[in-house]
């Protein structure tokens, strides 16, 4: 066939529907769901289908596993989507499982982004799956545990599918290519960059295929490389849920990068996000975050960088500003790490909440007025500045019944080092300041 016969009628259906499996062995990916031996290709194999709910990023193949249940078992397949559907519709698709039923048919009810469904809409579901009227299949991008009822959870079987590799979206490109593609040709490079933007979602990578198809078409172009198609195409950012579980595993992996003193790493989760839409301003407070809990004391220049970099973004913007912030965790991820401080004030707070009121020590307490004073406030306190080093060795400033609870132990790495080296010290004159005779 010929490129501009190719391009002579509209692409009806979508590529992406067009290229849709129609039996198990055409899918490609999810090879630890549908691999010999495997849960997913057991559960084919078994006779009768069950409720299940198939948690994923967008484009690797839910829908498509739904309807290929539905074939495998001869059912019939109602698609909701939770979107645009409410509980008239269960209903109404309810009634329509009735006849089917009447008509010896089960059904597949397939509801799309599950996880939009609030809880009166997923309990309506409940009766219908329990009573096995239909078998109920679940999509969401979301994490169930946290998006879908745990009754309705409890009913359902939960697989987790992942996005596709490199190899597997050019194994996806490649038969497309035998299908659609014609005589049109492609670089190396053009592939790789169509791979690359793709990332991991099958149906991102025949859309951008698609678009190839008409640009190439109306220029003319016989030989597509990646110079067309950065000019031609739609490049849109990474896959990122600006509120969802790509979102918080990635802040995750960049603390936890930071944490582990690696700056590339930290880099590449940053820049990650922000090329995926990312909020700088919360990156910005998330970095702060960081270098008080786990660096602390040990570098207290590490706090003032990370204030000093949202500051920097908060008057320049992006994409300048944003080169404060790639500094900041830079220097977080290379700077002596503690804990020290985060975890005494969370063993403080723990200790305080479960704790009784106790009264401030009277020696301590302020005594502005002369009544005060005949009660004995602030009676034989000894102000630290009157004392040897500044420190009134042996006095006591917690209240009656407390014991030091050394809840801040400082880590020998950085400042802290020197403050351990210094506690230790007035421990030793406490010690000899209450040592009988």
């Amino acid at each position: 066939m010929a490129v501009a016969d190719l391009f002579s009628r509209d692409p009806t259906p979508p590529l992406a529907e067009a290229m849709r499996p129609k039996v198990l062995d055409e899918v490609i990916g999810q090879s630890d769901l549908l691999g010999e031996g495997k849960p997913l290709k057991l559960a084919f194999l078994s006779g009768k289908p069950h409720s299940m709910i198939l948690w994923g990023p967008p484009g690797v193949g839910k829908t498509t596993l739904a309807r290929l249940t539905a074939h495998a078992f001869d059912c019939e397949f109602i698609a909701l989507s939770a979107v645009f559907s409410g509980v008239k519709d269960i209903r109404a698709a309810m009634e329509q499982a009735q006849q089917n039923l009447s008509q010896g048919k089960h059904t597949i009810l397939f509801v799309d982004e599950i996880h939009r469904f609030n809880k009166s809409q997923q309990d309506a579901l409940l009766p219908y799956a329990e009573s096995g009227l239909v078998t109920f299949i679940g999509a969401t991008t979301e994490n169930p545990s946290f998006e879908v009822n745990s009754a309705l959870l409890s009913r359902a079987q939960v697989y987790v599918l992942k996005s596709l590799t490199d190899d597997e979206l050019r194994q996806l490109f490649n038969r497309a290519k035998v299908k659609v593609l014609g005589d049109l040709q492609f670089e190396e490079a053009a592939i790789e960059t169509l791979v690359a933007y793709a990332d991991g979602d099958a149906r991102r990578l025949l859309n951008l295929l698609e678009q190839c198809l008409t640009a190439a078409g109306a220029a003319g172009v016989r030989t597509v490389d990646a110079e067309f198609i950065q000019n031609a195409l739609t490049l849109n950012a990474r896959r990122f849920d600006k509120g969802g579980d790509d979102f918080y595993d990635q802040i995750s992996a960049l603390h936890k990068s930071v944490r582990g003193s690696h700056p590339d790493a930290a880099l590449y989760w940053l820049t990650r996000m922000l090329d995926g839409g990312a909020d700088p301003k919360y990156l910005s407070r998330r970095i702060i975050r960081m270098a008080w809990e786990d660096i602390g004391l040990a570098d207290p220049r590490a706090m003032q960088i990370a204030n000093d970099a949202a500051l920097t973004y908060e008057r320049l913007g992006s994409p300048e500003g944003e080169l404060a912030l790639g500094q900041a965790v830079i220097y977080l991820a290379i700077a002596a790490k503690s804990n020290a401080g985060y975890t005494a004030f969370n063993k403080a707070r723990a200790f305080v909440k479960q704790d009784k009121s106790r009264e401030v020590p009277v020696h301590l307490r302020n005594a502005p007025t002369k009544l005060m004073k005949e009660l004995g406030y602030g009676h034989d306190y000894r102000y630290a500045h009157d004392e040897p080093d500044a420190y009134a060795a042996g006095e006591t400033y917690l209240p009656e019944g407390i014991a030091d609870p050394h809840w801040y132990r400082p880590v020998a790495r950085g400042l802290e080092a020197r403050i351990g080296e210094k506690m230790d010290y007035l421990k030793s004159l406490d010690d000899k300041a209450r040592k009988p005779g």
